[in-house]
């Protein structure tokens, strides 16, 4: 059997499990999408965003890319923002990065990636931001994993700075932004930063025509 034929087959596994628990699943999902939460996560197949939180299909709105950035030209991102924010209704956004990411390991290096250079680059200048107090931290790993928690910080702080946030703040009173990061070894998430909504940010930020 090819390795995607198994795929194939899982699903219809599945599939029949969940209509012998529950026969009028897959009716309700079809007919309704109505997600509390959206998930900015990383790509790496080891951090699946239902799985780890425990929760179902039609929960969680889900967005992924290496290193779980939130980057002001990437359109995919902001769509998915825009459509999980104004249409979707989410009360929460959580950025989700994951200790010893590779993508953060690589944009502290000096090593020539090619074409991820220029998705790296958005890392970089929160090493950047940051480099005194990474710099100071010895251990490899542990230096590599405080750079994985502050770059969830800035990730949040760029989805506050969005007109898109900031709108839904002023007019709706949502969404909360959290940043967590999941622990490879532990399976535990550990909540790093939150901006509730609302919150005031530095002027220079801050649209005056929403």
């Amino acid at each position: 059997m090819k390795p995607y034929e198994k795929l194939l087959l899982e699903n219809k596994a599945w599939a029949a499990e969940k209509i012998m628990d529950d026969p009028d699943f897959f009716n309700r999902l079809a007919d309704l999408q109505t997600p509390e939460f959206l998930w900015i996560g990383c790509s790496d197949s080891r951090v699946p965003a239902n799985e780890i939180t425990g929760t179902r299909p039609g929960e969680i709105f889900v967005h992924r890319n290496v290193a779980n950035m939130v980057v002001h030209t990437d359109l995919n991102l902001l769509t998915v923002l825009d459509y999980a924010v104004n249409h979707l209704k989410v009360k929460h956004i959580i950025v989700c990065g994951h200790y010893g990411c590779g993508g953060v390991k690589a944009s502290m290096s000096n090593h020539n990636f090619g074409i991820i250079n220029k998705w790296l680059r958005n890392i970089k200048d929160v090493y950047r931001f940051h480099r005194e107090e990474v710099d100071n931290i010895k251990n490899e790993d542990d230096r590599i994993n405080r750079m994985v928690e502050l770059n969830v910080q800035e990730q949040v702080m760029n989805l506050a700075k969005t007109s898109i946030v900031q709108k839904a703040w002023k007019n709706s009173h949502y969404p909360d932004l959290h940043g967590w990061v999941y622990g490879l070894k532990d399976g535990l998430i550990k909540p790093v930063y939150e901006i509730p909504a609302g919150t005031a940010l530095d002027p220079l930020y801050e649209f005056d025509d929403l």
